[in-house]
């Protein structure tokens, strides 16, 4: 009696949990992500498009640039870009996908560009304060993100520690460790039958290794692994579309159809409406690319540069990586593989649409799996950095060590825990982490304009010099 009543108390406090979690991702802050990104790139021009290219030239150039020369910073702007996109691009590529196109239909991937879109102007505004207002530690680190422009240049003191509380919460109990870990250990077993002992160990090890040595190692393993696992998996993608090239052109016509009429996408869009497709999509795809939740500009902020702007090009091409191209190659495999995939969820879905979609058995499963196991691992070096960064803000340097202890602990038991009630919690804290961050973007809106006009408007005066 008293195992049941343990039971229902269980499943009482995990439906009380969920109830809360649906109205923190509800439609008040998508539309509040959305609103701002929308704002931004309005006041912006369209800065997502026109300043592309040169956005793509500063992410591979070397940081000696006129300018730039003499600068403060821990990092290369390349390896704090890889350091976000070792947190960014995660499971949410490979399941956050697959979990949109199940519930909200082939159109949902339609919805994530929308959100990746106008989420490229709002990474753009948290690259620039970041780097605005970033201050030196007393380990002679740089030290930003969210936290020090809210402080900073809000002066909401109150405010910046709220998010620094979610930022720890999410790195410790969510993002950052437990549901990596559980995804590494599932997919080393399916693809290559190791024993989750074997795995939870291995992989303590290295994050051990890894991120005792701070920023600077991140970045360096981050610079190496996050552009191998990207092109890994990007050509295992393409391998898949290109043995179906001529299904690519029918499977974008249906993703747009489907995005304004469900019932366009037959059979597995049943029941499906254009207000889900919307919400599964602009949801799954903000998870993915973490546009406004605040997670990217704590990378950002240890950039060796000396321009706000260069590092917000730099920090918005996150974003077109991560959705634009990543997750547009994973829901285009599902879409093409439609009904034939059967009745799956999840990693357990996009296996299956790579494994239908090649004459080789296993080929798929390998592809994506290990595809997995490398993005969740390099999302818990990322997420290790948010979280010390923001534990560091609230109690000094001398709390970085108990948090690195607490969260390499926290790492070797994750491949042991159910997830499902640390999954709601994880998403909760997430999601409030957007909520400071979103005020402190609106609040200083103005300096990100006035910062980007400023800087090309001093480019166009030195072109005009050199010519």
């Amino acid at each position: 009696m008293q195992i049941n009543d343990l039971l229902m108390s269980t499943v009482g406090v995990q439906d009380f949990l969920q109830s809360i979690n649906n109205v923190i991702w509800g439609p008040p802050l998508l539309i509040l992500l959305m609103g701002t990104g929308i704002y931004l790139t309005y006041r912006l021009k369209l800065l997502q498009i026109f300043k592309l290219p040169l956005a793509l030239k500063y992410v591979f150039a070397k940081d000696d640039e006129e300018g730039d020369k003499d600068a403060k910073g821990d990092v290369s702007s390349f390896g704090a870009l890889c350091t976000a996109l070792s947190a960014t691009i995660g499971t949410g590529n490979i399941v956050g996908v697959a979990t949109a196109i199940k519930a909200g239909g082939p159109g949902a991937l339609f919805w994530m560009w929308i959100a990746a879109f106008f989420g490229m102007a709002t990474k753009y505004a948290e690259g620039v304060l970041a780097i605005k207002y970033r201050e030196v530690d007393k380990n002679g680190e740089m030290a930003g993100g969210p936290m020090y422009y809210i402080k900073n240049g809000l002066g909401l003191k109150w405010l910046a520690n709220l998010f620094a509380i979610f930022g720890v919460a999410v790195a410790l109990l969510g993002i950052g460790t437990f549901g990596q870990v559980k995804s590494i250990s599932d997919a080393a077993f399916i693809s290559f039958k190791i024993p989750v002992v074997v795995t939870a160990l291995v992989v303590t090890v290295l994050v051990t290794l890894v991120t005792l040595g701070g920023i600077k190692r991140i970045s360096k393993v981050s610079e190496k692994v996050v552009p191998i696992m990207i092109l890994f998996y990007v050509v295992g993608a393409l391998i898949v579309l290109g043995y179906n090239i001529a299904e690519v052109p029918s499977a974008i016509s249906l993703i747009i159809r489907s995005a304004f009429n469900p019932r366009a996408a037959l059979g597995g869009a049943v029941g499906i409406t254009i207000s889900m497709a919307m919400q599964r999509g602009i949801g799954r795809g903000i998870f993915s690319n973490e546009a406004g939740l605040g997670s990217a500009p704590i990378a950002a902020a240890a950039a060796k540069t000396n321009l706000p702007v260069k590092q917000g090009l730099i920090s918005m091409t996150g974003t077109f990586f991560d959705t634009i191209i990543i997750c547009t190659m994973t829901g285009l495999v599902i879409v093409i593989a439609g009904s034939s995939v059967g009745n799956f969820e999840g990693a357990a879905l996009t296996t299956a649409a790579f494994e239908s979609g090649l004459p080789i058995e296993n080929i798929g499963k390998y592809i994506v799996n290990v595809g997995l196991m490398i993005f969740a691992f390099t999302t818990i070096l990322g997420w290790n950095y948010y979280g010390e960064r923001c534990i560091e803000y609230l109690g000094g340097i001398k709390a970085i060590k108990p948090y690195k202890i607490i969260f390499i602990g926290l790492v070797a038991v994750g491949s042991f825990l159910p997830l499902e009630l640390i999954f709601i919690i994880a998403d909760i804290v997430n999601g409030l982490m957007a909520f400071p961050n979103l005020i402190g973007l609106i609040g200083l809106r103005h300096v990100v304009i006035q910062e980007t006009e400023q800087f090309f408007a001093e480019m166009k005066v030195a072109k005009l010099k050199a010519s």
